[in-house]
């Protein structure tokens, strides 16, 4: 017997889909929107990191920048625009899933991609943003090694990107939130010369 019928399948698929396609910048919003394009134009069942990468370097100039543009862009985008015809043919029998995010997804993402918008978001709050921009996105996508985004990189030869803000992930909230207390601690005590592990109390505090 199944546990869930095909329409609450598909109407929490769409729910989680604007969840996190909510976070993400006009700039973003694009990107993904020609991604879905390109991935449905392939015959692809997911949207998947290599899907990104290839909008983001054919529309962001940051991006482009980002990979010191000129001749690593251009052996990027001539490797990418092969997928329907040769390496990527073998992705689509499979599903980009690193073994460390959930296997259920929002509709029409491969588990890493998801993920990795939830990770730009992260980035995004982490500078500031309330909403995560192409270089976010970037940052999240390369930073998985299991995904298919850095396997491109591998396969071409080219440099990881050069990207002026580390990209801080998910599971690093709690202690990202707990580093930025201790600045804090540290600014208002004027004598602090470090942020404190946490739980630790100062030494020679008076009871």
């Amino acid at each position: 017997m199944r546990s869930r019928i095909p329409h609450q399948q598909s109407a929490e698929g769409v729910a989680l889909r604007v969840d996190i396609e909510g976070r993400l910048d006009a700039e973003s919003a694009a990107v993904v929107a020609g991604a879905r394009r390109r991935a449905l134009r392939d015959g692809d069942r997911q949207i998947d990191t290599a899907h990104l990468l290839h909008t983001l370097l054919e529309s962001d100039p940051e991006v482009r920048a980002a990979f010191g543009g000129g001749p690593q862009v251009a052996r990027l985008l001539g490797y990418l625009v092969q997928r329907s015809i040769g390496y990527g043919l073998r992705w689509q029998s499979t599903v980009e899933d690193s073994g460390a995010v959930p296997a259920v997804v929002g509709e029409g993402w491969s588990p890493v991609a998801a993920a990795a918008l939830e990770a730009a978001h992260v980035r995004a709050v982490g500078r500031g943003a309330g909403l995560a921009g192409p270089v976010d996105l970037l940052a999240a996508i390369v930073a998985e090694p299991a995904s298919r985004a850095v396997e491109v990189l591998r396969r071409t030869g080219v440099d990881a990107p050069v990207l002026p803000v580390p990209l801080v992930l998910p599971v690093l909230v709690d202690e990202a939130v707990g580093a930025e207390g201790a600045a804090e601690r540290g600014v208002a005590g004027q004598g602090s010369s470090g942020p404190r592990a946490r739980g630790a109390e100062p030494a020679g505090d008076a009871g």
